[in-house]
């Protein structure tokens, strides 16, 4: 081997370890930075290592490449806001997943035209591109999908129809099928494009039937489909660093798909097969409920005031309303008034996974004011005012106390265990689970209406001069 091969290998193991260690950074808030860094740095490693591979004829289209990419992405960096991430975390896995597969396509298109030896084409290779090109392309469309119910172009509700479940398994039987046909008959090329795009429909029928609520559970799923694309592309090139980094990717992505399924109280077959946030009807729970309680900006300032302690359960609301600075500016205020500030985090609050805690970490929250679903429901017999913002399945006690409610079992945030509630919303509407929520008929609940950003800022005010 020359100097080149053993400056890619370098290259290629020291972007594996930083992969590694990038990972581990990420399993705790304090260190996720760090973490970032190491896997950036290890992304670029990667890169440098491939541009001196051997097997390049031309840099024309890779500089091109380059360049786009590179632009688009720090384009998305800097004028993405925050509260759009889960979209945008939607659109690289889409970009990623249709990348994987276009080089599947590339690859079968260079042996059935002549342009590589078709004997090399054997049954494993093939195996192993007809589960990227399979997995990558369903995981594009689905992303895309995603993108849309988030965005707000696609609507949000589960889209389904009679049937639903059946031809889906069956159009995904089918694709199988002719994947398994491909593996011992990888020249046909009919079968192939026919699975190829039966596999885009697939990622489209997917993602409809399920509702936005659920979102987070679909991305860390996707996530975990894109990486296992990944690694399939690595195997079909040959690329170790592709192989380590897809498989990291896709098996810590279904692991994360695991524990937020336990956090929704869903069953990961469910998820697997595209049947969840369609089977249950929002009837449970609902009927005649009492009134809400409104209560003033005022009262609500001197509730906080002359509260001891102080936990703010956010949502999904704090992020359309970009309130996150906001929040903060409000515990500032109470923690100069010797009030106990802290934050409870729901796993599956927002719109992907650990999405309230991006929000709060731009806006400087400390880490050790946040805690997690098992940390805080402890605390809050104790806790004087809780105060929701924009959340509203996650805290619905009908989980707790209904058995026949749609999400029954699902843990929440025990909030209404406080001495006292304010709930942040703009109007009397339910959450995307459609969901009646008892918590906001409680006595123990007061309702505060209103932009959620506005109605804190209006809030530091008030409590200054309370």
């Amino acid at each position: 081997m020359n100097w080149q091969t053993y400056f890619i290998e370098f290259s290629y193991l020291l972007a594996s370890i930083l992969f590694i260690l990038g990972l581990k950074g990420l399993s705790h808030p304090e260190t996720a930075k760090r973490g970032m860094h190491m896997a950036e740095f290890g992304m670029m490693m990667a890169i440098i290592g491939t541009l001196m591979h051997f097997e390049i004829v031309s840099y024309t289209w890779i500089i091109v490449g380059l360049l786009l990419g590179s632009t688009l992405g720090a384009a998305m960096g800097v004028w993405v806001p925050m509260t759009a991430m889960p979209q945008r975390t939607a659109l690289s896995h889409a970009f990623g997943a249709f990348a994987a597969a276009l080089v599947g396509i590339a690859e079968y298109y260079s042996y059935t035209h002549g342009f590589k030896p078709l004997a090399e084409l054997g049954q494993v290779k093939m195996g192993a591109m007809g589960f990227e090109i399979m997995l990558g392309s369903l995981t594009t469309t689905g992303s895309l999908i995603a993108f849309g119910k988030l965005q707000g172009i696609v609507p949000g509700k589960p889209l389904v129809y009679r049937g639903q479940n059946i031809f889906n398994m069956t159009l995904l039987a089918v694709t199988i099928g002719l994947f398994i046909y491909l593996i011992f008959v990888p020249t046909a090329v009919i079968p192939f494009y026919v699975m190829l795009g039966l596999a885009f429909v697939f990622g489209v029928l997917l993602v409809l039937p399920i509702g936005s609520a659920d979102m987070p559970v679909v991305m860390s799923l996707l996530n975990s489909y894109a990486g296992l694309a990944s690694a399939a592309t690595g195997f079909v090139l040959g690329n170790n660093v592709l192989i380590i980094a897809g498989t990291l990717d896709g098996f810590s992505g279904f692991i994360l798909s695991i524990l937020m399924c336990r956090a929704m109280n869903r069953s990961i077959t469910n998820v697997l097969f595209g049947a969840f946030g369609s089977a249950a009807t929002a009837t449970a729970g609902e009927g005649e409920q009492g009134t809400m309680r409104e209560v003033s900006m005022d009262d609500v300032a001197v509730q906080l005031a002359y509260a001891s302690k102080v936990v703010f359960v956010p949502g999904y609301g704090l992020a359309t309303a970009q309130a996150q600075h906001a929040v903060r500016e409000l515990a500032n205020v109470l923690e100069e008034r010797g009030v106990i500030v802290k934050y409870g985090i729901h796993p599956v609050a927002g719109r992907m996974p650990g999405h309230m805690n991006v929000l709060l970490a731009e806006a400087n929250v400390p880490y050790s004011q946040l805690y997690e679903l098992e940390q805080i429901n402890p605390e809050l017999s104790s806790t004087d005012v809780s105060v929701v913002i924009g959340a509203n399945d996650v805290v619905n006690p009908d989980a707790r106390d209904n058995p026949s409610s749609p999400i029954a079992g699902m843990p929440i945030i025990e909030v209404d265990r406080s001495k006292s509630v304010i709930v942040l919303k703009r109007g009397q509407g339910k959450g995307f689970s459609g969901l009646e929520n008892p918590l906001f008929f409680k006595p123990v609940t007061g309702m505060l209406y209103g932009d959620a950003k506005d109605t804190l800022t209006k809030l530091v005010g008030a409590v200054q001069h309370a």
